[in-house]
């Protein structure tokens, strides 16, 4: 077949924890004719550990995926796991190929505004939080149109403002029982106004 295949894996499952167990995972995959692999860097209890645990408890063993791509030069190698800051995205770069951002891109959507610059060096522009939603706002329209509940698209934009000063007002005022995209403009105005008043 054409398709091309791409695997994500841990690099280790339950008493499979050698380093031996996991390239032999990855040469059994590979003679397959997948040449793409993006390793979590811990490995799973499928007995004891409950999902979420999994994705915390375990320890990270970045060094094994480091060396599967020093093993595998031929083979894309990319990195996921415990990675939360664009920095230790850019380390992770100088010895594997990509870097999986989960769940921290769920919870910080904003740090992709520096992606651009920072990874690839492109003299982009900052969008900044206040475009972000305008132009959201303009997605959710579209989508509304089209029988999607508003609340059930703000809620994934809860921690576009993480960090940043009325965080919390943000969120709570996307996650009141009814959610329209009036609360979203009412933000916005109150954000300018925040501006306003800070400049003086």
């Amino acid at each position: 077949s054409d398709i091309p295949v791409t695997v994500k894996s841990r690099i280790g499952v339950d008493d499979m924890e050698s380093y031996e167990e996991l390239v032999n995972f990855v040469t059994t995959v590979e003679q397959a004719g997948c040449d793409t692999f993006i390793i979590h860097a811990r490995k799973a209890w499928l007995k004891g550990l409950s999902p979420k645990e999994n994705r915390t408890v375990p320890p990270l063993n970045y060094d094994w995926v480091y060396q599967i791509k020093q093993d595998f030069p031929a083979l894309t190698i990319g990195i996921n796991g415990g990675i939360n800051h664009l920095e230790d995205a850019i380390s992770h770069l100088e010895k594997v190929d990509s870097v999986m951002l989960g769940r921290t891109i769920y919870h910080q959507p904003y740090l992709l505004a520096d992606v651009d610059t920072q990874i690839y060096q492109q003299n982009t522009p900052r969008v900044s939080r206040e475009q972000v939603l305008l132009d959201f706002i303009e997605y959710m329209k579209n989508q509304s149109d089209q029988g999607v509940p508003i609340r059930s698209m703000t809620r994934h934009i809860l921690g576009l403002y993480h960090a940043q000063p009325n965080a919390k007002k943000f969120r709570q005022a996307l996650s009141g029982k009814v959610v329209g995209l009036n609360h979203l403009y009412e933000w916005l105005d109150f954000i300018e106004s925040e501006q306003e008043y800070r400049n003086g």
